[in-house]
């Protein structure tokens, strides 16, 4: 009997039902808890952000404080950087923007009548079914309707937009307390772990810095380098807005597998107003960029650090898109990845232990 009960599937089985029971439990207490959960999002949020920006930038803290750099004044140099280079690219980009917002602007009547005209020649088109011309009318006006209705929502959530600059204004320093007491906060939190605990809970952690460190800091960097890409190849093709385009291609980039449909959409029908051999360009240009990207830069920069198969990702993404939209869709991956070393460690821990004697 005893044999039994230390029966590694047993205890799988056992864990799952729990789970089961779990997630039903949560279910019947869910409106409970989307109201705690809405209530702890505007707190946690700040703190959430300024973690990950304070991971992300702890690296280049600590090789100056091994120089002999004490910690504070490392966290300020780094940020008189950040500010210094922000400043410098804003002052030289911000005109270029504005000037091709202002050129965007003007010609959106021109645009509008070319596309226009588009459907118009698509409508009157003789060769397509009825159904599809209904249907492409149906899609463009509820396109229409969902559009005007953001716009419409964006501009009555002036509460939100208010919160979202405090948080942009509290992060900084919440980042800047949080680096310069990194090592402490490691220590504080790894005192509340059991002794006996301890050795396993670092090697957890730091095979999640292995697997999820690398990879955030190599994409950042592959966003950069794919933007600078897009608008030079935007430029060399003669696309209107090349510096707004590519803007989009590089912040949708950090989306893996998904991110550069989204990014080139907005190019596309921006060229679809030129005329189709823009559009076939600029299809060129987004899919040089990502050839470019899957083979040459993203496993130089950011290497297979994740070890998740194509599929799993996809699925994740599906995932965290469901969840929590756009965000999700950026979360979801690194999310995932770290579930999978948790899940790893625990299996180890649980299953593969030697039973005692």
């Amino acid at each position: 009997m005893e044999r039994f009960w230390r029966n590694k599937w047993f205890i799988g089985l056992v864990y799952a039902l729990l789970i089961l029971i779990g997630l039903y439990l949560l279910l019947l207490i869910k409106p409970i808890l989307v109201h705690v959960f809405t209530f702890l999002e505007a707190i946690v949020m700040p703190f959430f952000i300024a973690v990950i920006i304070s991971y992300i930038l702890n690296p280049i803290v600590t090789i100056l404080n091994k120089r002999k750099v004490p910690r504070t004044v490392a966290v300020l140099l780094i940020y008189s950087v950040f500010i210094t280079t922000v400043t410098v690219t804003i002052m030289n980009m911000t005109p270029m923007f504005i000037q091709q917002a202002a050129e965007l602007n003007e010609h959106m009547p021109e645009m509008t009548m070319r596309a226009q005209s588009l459907v118009d020649g698509f409508n009157q088109n003789e060769l397509l079914p009825d159904s599809v011309r209904i249907g492409f009318n149906h899609s463009l006006s509820k396109l229409e309707s969902k559009i005007s209705m953001a716009v419409a929502n964006y501009m009555n959530q002036i509460g939100a937009t208010i919160n979202m600059l405090f948080i942009a204004f509290i992060v900084p320093f919440l980042a800047f307390y949080i680096l310069k007491d990194f090592q402490i906060i490691e220590k504080t939190a790894l005192a509340i772990v059991p002794r006996k605990h301890r050795k396993k809970t670092v090697s957890l952690l730091m095979d999640i810095d292995t697997a999820l460190g690398n990879y955030i800091r190599g994409q950042i960097l592959v966003c950069v380098i794919i933007g600078g890409l897009a608008y030079l190849g935007y430029w060399l093709i003669g696309m209107p807005y090349p510096l707004l385009l590519a803007s989009v291609v590089a912040i949708f980039n950090i989306i893996p597998y998904m991110g550069p449909f989204f990014g080139a959409a907005p190019a596309i029908l921006m060229a679809s107003t030129v005329s189709m051999k823009m559009v076939l360009f600029v299809a060129i240009v987004n899919l040089a960029v990502q050839i470019l990207e899957g083979n040459v830069i993203s496993p130089q920069v950011v290497g297979k650090t994740l070890h998740m198969h194509p599929l799993f990702i996809i699925f994740a993404l599906l995932v965290g898109g469901e969840v929590a939209g756009v965000v999700g869709l950026i979360l979801a991956v690194p999310f995932f990845a770290v579930m999978k070393v948790i899940i790893q460690h625990v299996f180890i821990h649980f299953v593969h232990k030697e039973p005692t004697t």
